[in-house]
């Protein structure tokens, strides 16, 4: 059984939530597993655009740090009913569309690439990447390089939304 539920609650930028769904589905496919299991997992994930006023709210309630942040992943862990040894993945990435723009304009990148790495980061971590030591965030940031090359290379993410905002 394989779910994965996008939604956009930013109040003012647009994304293509059927483009992004097959950016996700060939990040799934992409992203090496840390722990135990193989190949492409079964998946029951949410994915959440939100604004940095919603992030901080989540971020200061779930992981209690100030302000907002990029991404955070929620990992749920296996579903109960899942037989022994399959791959599963289940969670949910909530994901910050005005750092993503914030960030895309400090480091020379467009906002869509930036998104594609947060959900690339998100879901390096439900498997099994942490970035807590020196050492594990550098492999981690290999790895999601990476993936994102292979990725931006595939797909044109200028299609996952334009630099336009809806009226306030």
């Amino acid at each position: 059984m394989n779910e994965l539920t996008l939604r956009n609650r930013h109040p003012r930028r647009r994304v293509d939530l059927r483009v992004l769904r097959r950016v996700v589905v060939a990040a799934l496919a992409e992203t090496p597993i840390r722990l135990a299991g193989a190949g492409v997992p079964h998946h029951l994930l949410g994915l959440y655009l939100v604004a940095a006023n919603a992030m901080t709210a989540l971020n200061e309630t779930h992981l209690g740090h100030a302000g907002s942040t990029d991404v955070i992943t929620f990992d749920y862990g296996t579903p109960e009913t899942a037989p022994p040894g399959e791959d599963w993945l289940r969670g949910d990435l909530f994901i910050c569309l005005d750092e993503a723009q914030r960030q895309g304009r400090e480091f020379g990148v467009p906002w869509q690439a930036e998104l594609v790495r947060y959900v690339v980061h998100g879901l390096l971590h439900l498997r099994g990447f942490d970035d807590h030591t020196t050492a594990a965030r550098r492999a981690m940031k290999r790895v999601e390089e990476r993936v994102l090359r292979r990725l931006v290379a595939r797909f044109g993410l200028s299609r996952l939304g334009s630099a336009s905002r809806l009226p306030p």
